[in-house]
């Protein structure tokens, strides 16, 4: 299976993400005018030398500039202490007069943002899922609701073009699995909108939580937020590089200069699965999902059929229903349908459309998924389809139930028969 090792001996941040995996491709151009035809910047790939290393850094230009950032070793060096809190807007962005102004912005401003771009939606949802991972960090860090977070700490458009790259990135590799290295955090002051924090941010400190780090002789900081989070969301193992056959290695080259390269190491290739690696990532929310409910007791079972096919061709992710006993003890039914957060309203507008209920419960909740693909597989009757997921440690196999019952009215055979054809004669899969 397709491995990807990303060794973070240098830290991370998300342009440093992008340019390691960017290095792996072998159509790099396509991605480029991908990137660019999303018009939030312009972004280059740049050919960069650090320490005699050749890689590559990628540059995102908003309105013309480039955003830098500045690392401080102790508190003292800082020669106006009041100049420590002048507004910033990120960590790892610190203004210059020659920059572009940049406003903060909100969880669901940055949500309409994406929803806006012409992206593949797995790439949607998974950059979704970044920035839900940060905007929860940064909550729990100022004891602010999630709703009230605006994103001082990691820019806007830069932030997102980062975030989107890295999605797009792996949206094109596909790795079956991600392992990760311990990561290097790096030590000393950042300057940022609250002032002076140390190192690791707080926002990245509470994402890396149940993470290995380290930190070391390095002062300055070397895994952003932006990074923390791409790497955990991304995640599949933390650990050692499992044995693996290498085909292509990645160099993500960093803005600043250090003693040591600083860079992101990418390593594609083959490995073998269940590398029984150490520090297997915690299963992390994979976005908010919505539970819409309401209780039904005068209709029929057609017409409550007919409303639970309607929602899932509507792109529920699930619909079901269960038995109850209602008021005056009248026998009645729970409909309750599971769908994306953001789509909650739709949904429920088509529950009070097709179901007799005068009012929809919701209930917001956060969803734990493995990675999924689907292979076909051939069989005597037919190629069938195999879902795989993956992730925190472990692999899934299910034959595909509509293509197995397809190919056994088909070939007038039993559905078990196609099941353990498909299974490879396993009696689970």
């Amino acid at each position: 299976m397709k491995i990807l090792y990303l060794e973070c001996g240098m830290g991370a941040a998300g342009d440093m993400l992008m340019a390691a995996l960017y290095e792996l491709l072998e159509d790099k151009e396509s991605f480029i005018c991908e990137m660019n035809a999303l018009k939030l910047g312009k972004i280059s790939a740049l050919p960069c030398v650090k320490s005699g290393i050749a890689g590559t850094r990628m540059r995102v230009m908003l309105d013309g500039a480039e955003e830098t950032s500045e690392d401080l070793k102790e508190i003292k060096e800082i020669k106006d202490p009041g100049a420590a809190f002048e507004e910033s807007h990120a960590p790892e962005h610190i203004k210059s007069e020659e920059q572009p102004e940049h406003h903060a912005a909100d969880f669901f401003h940055i949500m309409t943002l994406l929803n806006a771009l012409p992206l593949p939606e797995t790439v949607r949802r998974r950059a979704e899922g970044v920035y839900r991972l940060l905007a929860e960090a940064e909550a729990a860090v100022h004891q602010m609701p999630l709703q009230q977070i605006h994103y001082h700490e990691i820019g806007e458009r830069d932030a997102v073009m980062d975030i989107v790259g890295v999605c797009l990135l792996m949206e094109r590799l596909s790795p079956a699995e991600v392992v990760v290295s311990p990561i290097h955090v790096g030590s000393g002051y950042v300057r940022c909108a609250h002032g002076l924090l140390p190192v690791p941010a707080p926002a990245a400190a509470k994402i890396l939580q149940g993470v290995p780090i380290y930190s070391g002789q390095i002062h300055g900081e070397l895994c952003t937020p932006t990074g923390a989070a791409l790497l955990k969301y991304f995640a599949d193992q933390f650990g050692p590089m499992p044995v693996m056959m290498v085909s292509r290695i990645g160099y993500g080259m960093g803005q600043k200069d250090f003693p040591a390269v600083n860079c992101v190491r990418a390593f594609w290739g083959e490995g073998e699965e269940n590398n029984g690696l150490p520090f297997a990532a915690p299963p992390l929310p994979n976005g908010k999902a919505a539970e819409l409910r309401c209780s039904l007791d005068d209709m029929t079972g057609e017409s409550i059929g007919y409303a639970c096919e309607l929602l899932l061709r509507e792109g529920a992710l699930d619909v079901f229903t269960t038995p109850i006993q209602m008021k005056k003890d009248r026998p009645g039914v729970l409909l309750t349908c599971l769908c994306d957060a953001e789509k909650a309203g739709d949904f429920a507008a088509l529950l009070l459309k097709h179901t007799t209920t005068f009012g929809v419960r919701e209930n917001i909740c956060s969803r734990y998924t493995l990675g999924r693909n689907f292979t076909p597989r051939e069989t005597p009757f037919g190629p069938i389809r195999v879902k795989t997921g993956t992730g925190y440690g472990m692999t899934k196999h299910k034959v595909e139930y509509e293509d197995a019952a397809a190919a056994a009215r088909q070939n007038g055979v039993s559905l078990h028969d196609v099941l353990q054809a498909a299974q490879g004669g396993e009696e689970h899969f």
